[in-house]
């Protein structure tokens, strides 16, 4: 290196250190600025904080927390917040440099809120109602059973099958759940009176999973018989077969705008479907062992999937490219939920662990445990302040 060279070189790291000073002068001044508005939005005026009793019913704030642990959680979240701010704000300047890591969105620490008991087997799938107010589960003590999230009651108990129960699904509308199990039988089921509405038949093997489309007109079911079949509400009448798969298919799922269906098996791939012409639109292959779930984002752009190689992993459904990997888990990974806004995933697995990821950079932001039980199942709030999981028999929601 030259004179000349060596004098520009030395220049630019004076102005390069220069700019970084002005930055963190400043960082320093919006830091202690957010820190005391921060701190007067959660601390001050207790009053403001009073949520009345109409709110509780909507909202998971009805779980009360001891005050050291509502200051503590605050503290959290003002840091939290803070530090997101920041970044934010030297991505703009062009002088940050581990943008992968950053969670721009991601500002609330969840933590356990209930836990619902009453279940005497393992509960396989969890779900809330569209507003947010009731869960329904299913379990191999071959029960349904539909909770109030409020109050933790158990308001409903459905009985009708004799084996054990796979799944459990409230209609977009809430007012009917559709259920599986191991004895091939569907369910329609009156959510108000607790009685049966409906039955669907045709699977010769066990039903894995059911669903409803988005505008609740038709049923989807993925079953151990390597078919995914559509059947009318209505009518009761299987109105479309879907054949391709070369195992079982563990889950099935419509897009948003109900143009597309996304399968999972234990043949290790992911299969996205076009619903009209019931032709394949993409095969995604990548895992290393049977899927567990396979789930659309919300704009329907992407998809998400876990299997028991203890993976998720994230595609593009256009082109049906891999985009990412997540690693994390060290056992099965059971169920991976995108929250509403599509920015973050939920993800369950047989290390006893709820980890939390950011989808754009692919960082785990948050690991939720309780014991060392197997978490089998999750789902998220339509507004995403709750998480609901499956522990064994016992269910847990986090907020």
């Amino acid at each position: 290196m030259n004179t000349e060279q060596k004098s520009s070189f030395l220049q630019k790291r004076t102005n390069h250190t220069f700019e970084q000073k002005k930055i963190e002068k400043r960082s320093h001044k919006v830091k202690v600025y957010f820190r005391k508005r921060l701190k007067i939005i959660f601390c001050s005026n207790k009053r403001k904080m009073n949520i009345t009793n109409e709110a509780k019913k909507t909202q998971l704030v009805s779980f009360s927390l001891p005050e050291t642990q509502n200051k503590q959680k605050s503290e959290k979240e003002i840091t939290k917040i803070i530090q997101n701010w920041l970044r934010t704000l030297e991505i703009k300047l062009g002088w940050i440099h581990n943008f992968d890591t950053i969670v721009a969105k991601y500002a609330k620490h969840f933590q356990l809120l209930k836990i619902l008991r009453g279940h005497t087997n393992a509960v396989n799938r969890i779900r809330f109602s569209p507003n947010g107010r009731r869960i329904v589960t299913s379990s191999d003590d071959k029960t349904l059973r539909v909770w109030d999230v409020a109050s933790g009651e158990q308001i409903q108990i459905f009985q009708g099958y004799n084996e054990h129960t796979y799944g459990g699904y409230f209609s977009p509308d809430g007012s009917s759940i559709v259920s599986c199990a191991y004895s091939k039988i569907i369910l329609l089921w009156d959510v108000k009176s607790g009685k049966e509405i409906k039955r669907f038949e045709g699977h010769p093997e066990p039903v894995w999973y059911v669903n409803f489309s988005p505008d609740g007109k038709t049923i989807v079911s993925s079953s151990y018989d390597r078919t995914i079949r559509l059947w009318d509400v209505n009518t009761g009448k299987e109105i479309q077969r879907l054949s391709g798969h070369s195992q079982g298919i563990q889950t099935v799922q419509f897009s948003s705008d109900s143009t597309m269906i996304v399968s999972s098996s234990d043949d290790q791939t992911v299969v996205i479907w076009d619903v009209k012409s019931g032709q394949r639109l993409q095969e995604l292959k990548g895992h290393s062992n049977a899927l567990k779930y396979a789930t659309f984002s919300p704009d329907g752009q992407f998809v998400a999937s876990c299997a028991l190689d203890h993976s998720i992993r994230i595609w593009d459904v256009k082109s049906g490219k891999q985009l990412k990997i997540l690693e994390g888990h060290n056992n099965f990974v059971d169920e991976v939920k995108y929250f509403p806004d599509g920015l973050t995933l939920a993800s369950c697995s047989h290390d006893a662990t709820i980890r939390l990821w950011d989808v754009q950079s692919g960082q785990e932001i948050q690991k939720l445990k309780h014991s060392s039980v197997n978490i089998t199942t999750i789902d998220i709030s339509s507004n995403s302040a709750a998480i609901v999981s499956g522990h064994g028999p016992e269910i847990i929601i986090w907020g």
